[in-house]
């Protein structure tokens, strides 16, 4: 690993803490299965498959913490020169932009700059996974019938992220020798939400041009 890449996946660089999974639960061993076969190196379209015998709500939680802790990294190794200067407004190019709303302060979709949409973005997730009642963490305890829901809506804002990231930083990402492992992760990530259908087409929109380069 190269000096740069050391410096951007240093642990104080972390965008905010990791949510972990507890050892000896089911959701550990699902994490531990999913890892290994990354680190196997599986074909990735293939690594996201839903394990035989496993339940798709775990095996989603188990991708949506990862993702969050992932993409999270990801933005806060460029996050000094994502700025309320350079980025004024959360867009992804031209064409794109994104607004925020939640059930608090921005009940209409609010236009932001981007490092405040991704705080509060950050933010917001973190409550979700942290929340016992949406992301269960004990063995037998069932998921809410929102929970698929909820999933696809975490996801969807996710991969505004890597929008962001793509369109407006990615000299940045390339700067710091990040670029191989921000593809692998995208291309993961990409495989993920369209192998289980967790994101509309239209949020994909975006990146089309360069997914369909790099992922078929």
């Amino acid at each position: 690993m190269s000096m740069a890449l050391k410096q951007v996946f240093n642990k104080d660089r972390t965008f905010r803490p990791k949510r972990k999974f507890e050892p000896g639960t089911q959701r550990f061993e699902l994490h531990k299965k999913a890892q290994a076969s990354l680190n196997a190196g599986l074909d990735l379209k293939l690594a996201v498959q839903l394990p035989h015998g496993e339940d798709l709500n775990d095996w989603v939680a188990v991708h949506v913490v990862d993702f969050f802790n992932r993409i999270n990294l990801i933005y806060g190794t460029i996050s000094d020169s994502c700025t309320d200067q350079t980025c004024p407004v959360m867009s992804g190019g031209p064409k794109y932009e994104y607004r925020w709303q939640d059930e608090h302060k921005y009940k209409k979709p609010t236009a932001l700059s981007a490092p405040k949409y991704m705080s509060l973005l950050m933010d917001w997730i973190e409550v979700q996974i942290n929340n016992e009642n949406i992301f269960p963490t004990n063995v037998g305890t069932p998921f809410p019938k929102t929970f698929m829901q909820v999933a696809k809506k975490i996801l969807s804002r996710l991969f505004r992220v890597f929008v962001h990231v793509y369109i407006h930083h990615f000299d940045r990402v390339s700067q710091m020798g990040a670029e191989a492992h921000v593809n692998t992760c995208y291309k993961h990530f990409y495989y993920f939400v369209t192998e289980f259908n967790l994101t509309d087409h239209k949020e994909l929109e975006p990146l089309k041009e360069m997914t369909s380069r790099m992922c078929h």
